[in-house]
């Protein structure tokens, strides 16, 4: 299967300080896309970004219509036949595991002030992709078994998880459903907590020790750009535990930035969650 041609662009809307990481980071992703449908036109829009390096979001979906407009009347010109480009130009998807409502509006406010037509969609979470992807960060960690089935145990496996986030309670909230997907695969509590509300994570390692757990993890719930600077480290030390890697460039990440597009656009591409292990 294949991008249609002459398909809108997919837009990654990309949170956070834009920095080599964060750009590198955003590269893998739609590196994975592209792998999934041939032939996609994927670009990368900075929320915070204000160059040619780090191309503003608003100022890539202005372009990217442009470039409609130019390649319609170069074909024109050249003597084909083609159809006057209408409907949207690009569909631009958050990259957020979750909802952020501050993130968010600012992303749909950059869509508005581009004057593009483009559709936004939805974060990519809650989804059994993305709980499958905080157990490979939980093993990779050493404090989660990579499969429950297998007999043999892992000395510093975690017997309860804080499953962080940040965006407040609609956040939370949306994070406690794939966290219900990780507690099935990993058969450990899992509670998820705001990183950005005072206290809350300390809160939820004290209900989990109390509760029963004695070797608690802190999993972020988040790709990571989106994370301000310094709250993970703060909720470490409130919380008094080892913590994972963010999701990051996981393998189902593209496929959800992807299956977000294609589910904007009617097309058949779906990404269906993997079975827990």
């Amino acid at each position: 299967m294949a991008a249609p041609e002459g398909a809108p662009a997919l837009v990654l809307a990309m949170p956070g300080d834009p920095s080599p990481e964060v750009r590198s980071l955003g590269e893998e992703v739609v590196s994975i896309a592209r792998s999934e449908l041939p032939g996609l036109d994927a670009r990368i829009g900075y929320l915070d970004g204000d160059d040619d390096e780090y191309p503003a979001l608003g100022t890539v979906l202005a372009h990217t219509a442009e470039q409609r407009v130019e390649r319609y009347e170069l074909a024109k010109a050249a003597g084909r036949e083609v159809s006057e480009p209408e409907g949207i130009s690009a569909v631009v998807v958050p990259l957020l595991a979750g909802p952020d409502n501050s993130l968010v509006r600012r992303i749909r406010q950059a869509v508005v002030d581009s004057k593009a037509v483009a559709e936004m969609t939805d974060v990519l979470g809650p989804h059994p992709l993305l709980a499958e992807a905080l157990h490979v960060r939980l093993s990779e960690a050493g404090l989660a078994r990579a499969d429950r089935a297998r007999l043999f145990t892992v000395a510093t496996a975690a017997d309860g998880i804080i499953l962080a986030t940040v965006g407040g309670d609609e956040a939370v909230q949306a994070a406690g459903i794939t966290g219900m997907l990780l507690a099935a695969r990993l058969a450990v509590p899992v509670m998820a907590a705001a990183l950005d509300d005072e206290g809350a994570v300390a809160a939820i390692a004290e209900q989990l020790r109390d509760s029963g757990s004695t070797q608690l993890a802190l999993a972020p719930y988040l790709i990571g750009p989106e994370l301000p600077a310094g709250l993970l480290d703060v909720a470490l030390k409130e919380a008094d535990c080892a913590a994972s890697e963010p999701l990051g460039a996981y393998p189902a990440v593209g496929k959800l930035v992807l299956s977000q597009y294609t589910s904007a656009l009617g097309i058949s591409a779906q990404t269906q969650g993997s079975p827990a292990h």
